[in-house]
């Protein structure tokens, strides 16, 4: 992979950049911070892929990782979910929902952006859906697991509640039936009818 997307610097960043990028990254991924979280095992793989980028671009800066087929292929999409980011982050969804539906590159990041845009407009199930879709075409990417789990966490919470209150709810709705019954049967079998159509 090419490290400046590892990094996500573009070509040609300066050092000071390339540190101050790299810094953010191992605050955001150092496994020290996850405990005994399941996730600390995908963090550590994120702190080596980091590092490796980290040292390839400060080692030999002059090197043209840009040429890597895959940067290539989505330069444009890279700087596009970039700006993407940057309206999702400023709580500017509409336009980051416009910039996601007009990008035809429908890869994991997609995903993900699309889920968190449909998740701050109230659409959960729909933003989970996207999340999962996200993690399912990268498995390796902390992010995208982080996120989906936090909104499982978050379903659980809202969830668990109506469920039951639904499972009542139909649970009620089938004992009334059931006694209904019971009782009509038992009225006809005293001559008596409660229910004319049965």
């Amino acid at each position: 992979m090419n490290p400046y997307e590892i990094l996500g610097v573009k070509p040609g960043a300066s050092q000071d950049e390339i540190k101050s990028a790299y810094r953010k990254l191992i605050k955001q991924y150092h496994p020290d911070q996850f405990g005994d979280n399941p996730l600390k095992n995908l963090a550590q793989e994120k702190m080596i892929e980091i590092n490796e980028a980290y040292e390839k671009l400060t080692k030999n800066p002059n090197a043209n990782y840009s040429n890597n087929s895959s940067y290539n292929n989505s330069s444009s999409s890279f700087s596009d979910f970039q700006e993407i980011r940057r309206f999702i982050q400023s709580g500017n969804y509409t336009a980051a929902e416009s910039r996601l539906n007009s990008n035809n590159n429908r890869n994991a990041e997609w995903n993900y952006l699309y889920g968190a845009v449909l998740l701050n407009k109230g659409w959960f199930d729909s933003a989970l859906e996207h999340m999962n879709t996200a993690v399912t075409m990268d498995p390796n990417n902390f992010e995208y697991r982080q996120g989906l789990n936090s909104l499982r966490q978050r379903g659980n919470n809202y969830s668990n509640p109506y469920y039951r209150t639904t499972n009542t709810n139909n649970a009620d709705m089938c004992n009334c039936c059931i006694n209904l019954w019971c009782l009509d049967s038992l009225c006809e079998c005293a001559g008596g009818d409660l229910i004319g159509c049965c």
